[in-house]
C-alpha cells in the first residue's frame, strides 16, 4: 500500500526524534490525524496530547522544548485554529524556544477563492515563524520542507511553521526524483561547540583580572553551564544574579547567589549591579537597563551564542560568540583566581539579610493570608528534581523572589513576552516530558480563570497515565488582576479601577474535587503549611485555593522617586478600607523589622 503525505509527515518526524504533538482537532489536519492513528500500528508511536485550546498546545509545545531542549510540536487546523496558535509561538520566538507547528489549510484548488477558512497563513505566521514558513504544494517538497523545519527551529532555537493543504494530506507520497529542481535533505542536527577565538578569550581574562567588584548576570542561554558559572564566580570572588529565564541556572543555596534581577529582583542584586566595577552577562538578553550599571561605571563582558543579541542591553567592551559552557571552560584557566575580600563578603551579607527580610515580608499579617507565606513555606518544601511553573502576574513576584531551587530543579516562565496563561500549560507539559518528576504550577486567579480552569480538564484526562501524579496547582485567589493594580498605583499613580480590575469569585479547590482531582481550600495562614504537606504527598493532582490578601505589594528593589509620587497620588485617590489596608501593608514591607515591633 502506497504511504500517504499525511504518514509521511509523522514517519519523518519520527526520524528527528519527535515523540509527541500537542493540538486540537479539525477538518484542515483530519488526514494528519487519521495518519497518526495508522502510524501508531507501524511501531512509530507519536502522542497526541488534545489541550483544551490551540494557545495552550503551542504554550505546551514551548515549555516541552524549555524542559528538554528539544523540539517542540503543535499542531492546529486551518483558520481560526492556525490563528489561536500566535500567542503561544510569540511566547517561544521571544523565549528562543525550538517550536515546530504543523497547520491545515484549505484544498489547493481553492486556494485564492475565498473559501472557507482560507486564511493567507504564509503571511499570517511570517513574523513569528520569520525563519521558517512554507507551504507544502507537492508531495515531493514534504521531506526538505520538514527537515529544514525541524533542523533550522533547533538551530536558531525559533519557532517554524509548515502549512499543509487538506487535500495533499490525503495523496501518495513521492520521493524527490534524482532530477533538476528538486532538494535532497537528511535527518539530524547536532548542536555545535562554539569558542571564542584565544586572543579573545585573554582580553576577556585580563578585563576579569583587572575588575575589583565583578558581577555576573546568567540568563536562559546559561543553562547547562551551572558548574562553569559558579567556577567563575569563585575565581573572580563576584556575585551572581539570574534573569528569570535563567532561574534554575544556579541553585540559590549558593552564599554568593544573589537571586533574580529587574522589577521582580532582589535587593542583592540591585546592589551588586550598582557597586560593580566590572559586569559579565553569560546567556542573557535581559532587557531592563536601569537594572544594570550605568554606562561608564563597569567594564563589559557579553557571551552569547547569538551574536545578534549581544552589545545590545549595555555597552560591552568585548562581546564574545560562543556557547556557554565551552566559551567558560576556555575562559576559565586563563583568569587569574583572587581572594575573597570586601566585595565578596558585601554581597554575602546581602545576600544572608535579604533571605531574613523575605522570611520577615512572608509572615506579615494579612487579610486574610499573605501571599509571600505561600512561596516562603513551598521554598522548604520543594521536591527534589521538580519543575516549577509560574504565570504573569503578581505570582511571578514571588515566583522570583521567594522560592530557594536546588540543583537538578528546573524552572520556567514567559520571559520576553510576559503572557498571561502559560503556567498551567507549562506545567502539563513538564508532566508528560518528565512523569517521574512533581510540577508545580504558581497562578494567579486572572490567569487561571483564563485558562487554567479550562485545562484542568486536560489534567483529568492524562494524569492517570504519569508514573508519579504529582501536579500542583497553587492559585493566588486575591479577586484582583493584582499586578496590574499595583502597576497603575506606582507608575501612573491613578487608584484601582474596579470595572478593569475587579475578578469573579470561584471556588478554584471545589471545581478540581468535582473533576476528581484534589481541591485545598486555604483561608488562614495556620492552614498553609499543611496545605504544601497534603498537597505535595497527595496521589493525584491537586489544586491549592489560596484566598490572600490583594493589599500585599510586590516591591521592586528600589523604589524611584517617581514610583513614590505616583503612589502617593493614587492613594490620596483611594478611598476608605482599601487605602487603609494598602498603606499598611506597603509600610510593613518597605520597612518589616520596624513594623514587626510596633
Amino acid at each position: 500500500m502506497a504511504t500517504k503525505v499525511s504518514d509521511y509527515v509523522f514517519r519523518r518526524l519520527s526520524e528527528w526524534g519527535v515523540d509527541r504533538i500537542y493540538g486540537y482537532p479539525g477538518d484542515g489536519i483530519n488526514g494528519l490525524l487519521g495518519a497518526l492513528n495508522r502510524i501508531a500500528r507501524d511501531g512509530r508511536f507519536i502522542e497526541l496530547v488534545q489541550a483544551r485550546h490551540e494557545e495552550m498546545a503551542a504554550f505546551m509545545a514551548c515549555g516541552h522544548a524549555k524542559f528538554t531542549g528539544k523540539l517542540g510540536v503543535c499542531m492546529a487546523t486551518s483558520g481560526p485554529g492556525a490563528i489561536h496558535l500566535l500567542n503561544g509561538l510569540y511566547d517561544a520566538k521571544m523565549d528562543h524556544a525550538p517550536v515546530l507547528a504543523i497547520v491545515g489549510q484549505a484544498a489547493r484548488t481553492a486556494i485564492g477563492g475565498d473559501y472557507q477558512q482560507e486564511v493567507d497563513l504564509q503571511t499570517l505566521f511570517k513574523d513569528v515563524a520569520h525563519e521558517y514558513v512554507h507551504t507544502a504544494m507537492s508531495p515531493e517538497q514534504v521531506r526538505h520542507l520538514i527537515d529544514r523545519a525541524a533542523r533550522i527551529a533547533l538551530s536558531e532555537r525559533t519557532p517554524t511553521c509548515i502549512i499543509i493543504p487538506k487535500d495533499l494530506q490525503e495523496v501518495d507520497y513521492v520521493s524527490p526524483p534524482h532530477a533538476h529542481d528538486t532538494v535532497h535533505t537528511s535527518v539530524g542536527y547536532v548542536a555545535p561547540q562554539v569558542v571564542p577565538p584565544d586572543v579573545e578569550l585573554d582580553r576577556a581574562a585580563a578585563i576579569l583580572d583587572a575588575g575589583e567588584k565583578v558581577a555576573i548576570l546568567v540568563g536562559a542561554g546559561a543553562a547547562g553551564a551551572a558548574a562553569e558559572v559558579v567556577e567563575l564566580a569563585q575565581a573572580t570572588g563576584g556575585g551572581i544574579a539570574k534573569a528569570l529565564l535563567g532561574r534554575a541556572v544556579v541553585s540559590d543555596d549558593q552564599p554568593f547567589v544573589t537571586g533574580s534581577i529587574g522589577l521582580l529582583g532582589t535587593k542583592p542584586s540591585w546592589d551588586m549591579m550598582m557597586g560593580c566595577d566590572t559586569l559579565i552577562v553569560v546567556g542573557s538578553s535581559f532587557p531592563y537597563s536601569e537594572f544594570l550599571p550605568k554606562e561608564g561605571q563597569a567594564r563589559g563582558i557579553q557571551i552569547d551564542i547569538d551574536a545578534r543579541l549581544v552589545g545590545m542591553r549595555y555597552p560591552m567592551e568585548l562581546n564574545l560568540v560562543g556557547d556557554a559552557r565551552s566559551t567558560l571552560r576556555a575562559l576559565l584557566p586563563r583568569i587569574r583566581k583572587k581572594p575573597h575580600g570586601a566585595w565578596r563578603k558585601a554581597i554575602e551579607q546581602g545576600v544572608r539579610d535579604w533571605w531574613k527580610v523575605t522570611e520577615e515580608r512572608a509572615h506579615i499579617p494579612a487579610k486574610p493570608v499573605n501571599p509571600q507565606l505561600l512561596f516562603w513555606e513551598l521554598s522548604s518544601r520543594l521536591p527534589d528534581g521538580c519543575i516549577v511553573t509560574s504565570d504573569s502576574g503578581s505570582a511571578a513576584n514571588w515566583w522570583a523572589r521567594d522560592l530557594k531551587l536546588r540543583p537538578g530543579m528546573k524552572a520556567s516562565i514567559s520571559g520576553s513576552l510576559a503572557t498571561m496563561g502559560c503556567g498551567v500549560p507549562y506545567a502539563i507539559a513538564a508532566k508528560f516530558t518528565h512523569p517521574d518528576r512533581v510540577a508545580i504550577a504558581l497562578v494567579g486567579d486572572g490567569a487561571m480563570q483564563m485558562n487554567g480552569l479550562a485545562e484542568l480538564l486536560t489534567v483529568k484526562r492524562y494524569w492517570k497515565q504519569w508514573s508519579d501524579p504529582r501536579l500542583v496547582i497553587l492559585v493566588l485567589d486575591n479577586r484582583d488582576l493584582n499586578q496590574v493594580t499595583w502597576e497603575m498605583r506606582a507608575m501612573e499613580g491613578d487608584p484601582r479601577y474596579a470595572a478593569s480590575q475587579d475578578l469573579p469569585d470561584v471556588n478554584y479547590a471545589a471545581f478540581a474535587d468535582l473533576l476528581g482531582l484534589k481541591g485545598i481550600r486555604v483561608e488562614r495562614p495556620s492552614e498553609v503549611a499543611a496545605a504544601w504537606d497534603i498537597a505535595l504527598s497527595s496521589d493525584r493532582p491537586v489544586v491549592i485555593d489560596a484566598v490572600v490578601d490583594p493589599d500585599v505589594p510586590p516591591l521592586p528593589p528600589h523604589i524611584t522617586l517617581e514610583q513614590s509620587k505616583a503612589f502617593l497620588l493614587s492613594m490620596l485617590e483611594t478611598k476608605g478600607a482599601e487605602r487603609t489596608g494598602v498603606i499598611r501593608q506597603a509600610i510593613e514591607h518597605m520597612f518589616p523589622s520596624i513594623a514587626s515591633k510596633t
